[in-house]
Order: structure tokens, then sequence, then C-alpha cells
């Protein structure tokens, strides 16, 4: 029986001693040195113990038939060269050899790191329990997937059936919609040519009217200048003379009046055709809104056809849950309209008041970069990782003079790391309801190596950085300052940071 996962051991991997730990190679370059030997393991853990490095090593294989193959020519190996198992527990005398086997039985139920290791992270399996599950896998694969494909083609016949019937429905409303405008179109053009003709009479009968008075004026003037030059004529003709005069003054006058009457009628006229423009562009506008919601209740209608086909002839109760279906639907499209007015204006305001926090934020953050982090209400910069661990798992390793060097080494490295895009440690999970969630995908390979290498402390401060800067700047991969409550670890709200604010003021004052 093997330990599945495939794994192997390593055993009696050379340590020294600093500072009172055994140190010993890394995982990485274990695991580099046997992939340059074609065993392709997926990672080697170094065991530890209070002492520091054991001496052992797990290699992970992969789970599959290829990684039992690399395991099995990576036991072989050793042994060819007399460094396996039987080797490694029969020689007094070990020489500064590597010794290794692939995980079994015994192993798995040994005392110690290596079995407490095994029995943590794997199970005990034949090679024959291996091909049997891997057959039932493959057996319920198929099945599923057949069962999945069937379901998909009826879906897909169904869907075809009801594109069918909506579109041939679409059809006919888009012939009507042409029809109606055309139509429209029409009556409008007819209203605007009566319009301009009726105009064009006007002002032909106005000119008509004017040059008629004008040749009586003329004709009159010619007549005074001749009963003047016969002064001897008799004074009834030169009362019926002014008598002529006076109306035609009167006829001027009314002419005048005409005028005026006719500029006001073309004013009107044009007032008129603007209103009448403005109420044609009113009914435009109500007309594409009418086609828009014909449109949706024929869809609408579409479907309830497809309901009543799928549930045939159907019973009272049937006919009667789908015409309350259609008053509600009815409802809903009236409610509709009145929400969307109310939404966006909504919208608007809450864009308006939104850019005016984010202003004032900005310049609070601008305000607050040079306060200090002991302060209650100050400036963090999301995405920085925290040196302090770093410094601590470097004492542990190096010596106090170099831990200072190393550790900001390691913190540069890491907030390299994060600024880095192609790196995203992050998987999506989807719950029952369909929900994704994106987590920290602790099995990342770097991940790993940075808790086995620096411990837990270093880990958090990386993941805790790594957390923020994917929710503030997941793109753009840079440090973004944001106003910070330090006593309660979260986001300062712009209250707090203005009462904050008075707070100082009013020290500041009383002091003065």
């Amino acid at each position: 029986m093997f330990v599945y996962p495939w794994k192997g051991i390593i055993a009696n991997i050379p340590t020294t001693l600093q500072d009172g730990k055994h140190v010993g190679e890394s995982g990485r370059k274990l695991r580099e040195d046997l992939a340059k030997k074609g065993f392709n393991p997926l990672k080697v853990q170094p065991l530890w113990n209070r002492h520091g490095h054991s001496g052992y090593a797990i290699v992970e294989f992969n789970k599959e038939w290829d990684g039992f193959n690399n395991a099995i020519m990576f036991e072989k190996s050793f042994e060819l060269d007399h460094y396996g198992k039987k080797d490694y527990y029969s020689s007094r005398r070990k020489k500064d050899k590597l010794y290794a086997w692939v995980a079994r039985e015994d192993d798995y139920y040994s005392g110690g790191l290596i079995g407490e290791y095994l029995r943590r992270n794997g199970d005990l399996k034949t090679v024959s329990s291996k091909e049997a599950e891997d057959l039932r896998k493959t057996s319920k694969l198929l099945t599923t997937l057949n069962n999945t494909l069937e379901t998909k083609n009826q879906r897909l016949q169904e869907m075809q059936n009801k594109f069918n019937e909506v579109s041939s429905s679409m059809s006919t409303l888009m012939w009507q919609k042409d029809d109606m405008i055309r139509a429209y179109n029409e009556e409008c053009k007819k209203m605007q040519e009566n319009a301009h003709n009726h105009f064009k009479q006007i002002s032909l009968e106005h000119e008509r009217n004017a040059k008629c008075i004008l040749d009586q004026k003329r004709e009159l003037e010619q007549r005074e200048k001749e009963l003047l030059q016969r002064e001897a004529q008799n004074e009834n003709e030169t009362k019926k003379l002014q008598h002529e005069k006076m109306m035609n003054e009167r006829a001027a006058l009314e002419q005048k009046k005409a005028d005026e009457t006719m500029f006001k009628l073309a004013e009107e006229h044009k007032r008129d055709k603007e209103k009448l423009h403005r109420e044609i562009i009113k009914l435009e506008k109500q007309l594409d809104t009418r086609q828009g919601l014909e449109l949706e209740i024929q869809r609408l209608r579409g479907a309830l056809l497809v309901m009543e086909h799928m549930n045939g002839d159907g019973d009272a109760d049937t006919k009667k849950r789908m015409g309350v279906i259609q008053d509600e639907l009815k409802e809903k499209e009236e409610e509709l309209e009145d929400l969307e007015d109310l939404n966006q204006a909504l919208i608007i305001k809450e864009r308006k008041s939104n850019d005016e926090l984010q202003d004032a934020r900005k310049e609070l953050i601008t305000a607050f970069k040079d306060v200090s982090t002991r302060a209650h209400i100050g400036v963090k910069k999301m995405g920085e990782v925290d040196i302090r661990p770093f410094l601590v798992a470097a004492k542990r390793k190096y010596s106090a003079k170099e831990a200072d060097v190393k550790s900001a080494e390691l913190c540069s490295l890491w907030q390299d790391y994060l600024r880095d895009p192609s790196w995203h440690p992050f998987k999506i999970l989807t719950d029952k309801e369909g929900n994704c969630k994106e987590i920290l995908d602790e099995e990342d390979e770097k991940l790993v190596e940075l808790k086995t290498e620096l411990g837990d402390e270093a880990y958090d401060a990386v993941t805790t950085a790594l957390k923020q800067m994917n929710e503030y700047n997941p793109s753009g991969r840079y440090i973004v300052p944001e106003l910070w409550n330090f006593n309660e670890g979260r986001k300062a709200t712009l209250t707090e940071v203005v009462q904050h604010l008075l707070n100082k003021w009013k020290l500041h004052k009383r002091r003065r």
C-alpha cells in the first residue's frame, strides 16, 4: 500500500548549526535538483522540529499515474546507487549523501515527523484500488455528460421554437410600425403644405390691397393738385375734395391698421408653426416610446403564447392566472416609467454627492499625510507590506548585523511581487445560489514557500497587503492612501475625520 497522493521521503539532508538552530537546504533547491533529473516533483516540503531542520523532507508528486511513474523512477534511481530505504536503515555509518524512497504503509504508521506529516496530508491506497477509483470516476463522468447533453439538446429545441415564434411576431410588428410611420409622415407633410399655402395666400392678398390703396392715393393726390389749380371752383367741389381727402386719410389709417394686423397675424402664424413643430417632435418621441412599449408588450405576449402552447389547452385556473399576469404586467410598465424618472434623478444627485465626497476625502488625505500613525485618525497606505515581521524572521536566520539589511531586501522583494500584475494568487468560489466570491489561494506556490521559510507573521503581512491591493487597486497594483481609523482597524468615515479635526482645533485653541 502506497501513501496517496504519491509521496517520496528524502533522508540524511545535511544541516548546519546556526544560532542554536539546525539549518538545511530549502525545499525549492531540492525540488529543482529532482526536476533536473526528470522526476517532476510538485514541491519538496522540509520537515522542521523545535531544533530546526530535521534532515528529512517530503517530496509530493502528481496525483495521476504519471506522478506514480515519476515516484517509482525516483525510488529506483536511489536504489541503483545503493541509497534506498534498506540502505538507509541498514547502514550504521551513513555517508554525506541523500537517501530516498517512496512512502508506503510502514512510513504512514511510523512515529515522528514523517508519520505525522503523512497521516495529516495523505491516505493509503493500493494500485488496484486507484485503478478502480479512476474507472468509477470515468464512468460517472460519461453518464453525467450524456445526461447533460440530452438536456441541453431538449432545451435548445425549445428555445429554437420560441425564437421562431417571437421572430414571426416581431416581423409583423415591424411592418405595422413602418406603415404607421409612413402614414404619420404623410400627414405631417400635408399639414405643413397647407400652412405654407395659407400664409402665401394671405401675403398675396395683402400685396394686392396695398397696391390698390397706393394707386388710389396717387390718384387723389393728382386730383388735389388739379383742384388747387382751379381755385375758382365752387365751394361744393372744394368740400367734396376735402371729404374725399379725409376718406383717403381714413383709408390710409385703416390700411396701416390692416398692415399691423397682418404683421401680428404673421407673427402668430410663426409662433403657431413653431408650436406645431414642437408638437410634432413631442408626438415623434411619444410614438417612439409607444412603439418601444408595444414591442415589449408584443414580446411578452409572445412569451405568453409560448406558455399557452407549452401548457396545452390548460384549465380555467391556468387561464385566469395568465390574465392576472397580463394585468400585473400592465401595472409594472406604468410603475417602471415613474421609477426610471425617479431613478435618473437620484443617480444624478448621487453622482454629484459622491464626487463631492471623493474630492473631500482627497483633500483630507493630502492634509493627513504627515500625521503620525500613532494618532487616532490618519492615512494608511493600502497594499504596503509591513517590514516588522520580516525583521523578526531575519533575526531568526541571520546575525544581528545582517538582519536589518536582509529584512529590508525581503520586504522590498515581496513588495515587488505585489506590484506584478501577472501574479494573482486568488481563486473564484461559487456557492449553491450561483454567487461568485474571490478568495485567497492558500496553496499558491510563492505563498506556501513564504510561510515555510519565513513563518506565519511574514505570511500574514504579505497576504494582508495583497488583499488590500486587490480591493483598492487590482488593475494598477500600486499603493493607495486611505483615511484610516487605527483604533478600530477600519476605513475612517468623513464624520470621524471632521470630528477629529475639530477636537484638535479645540485643544489647540485652549492651549493658546
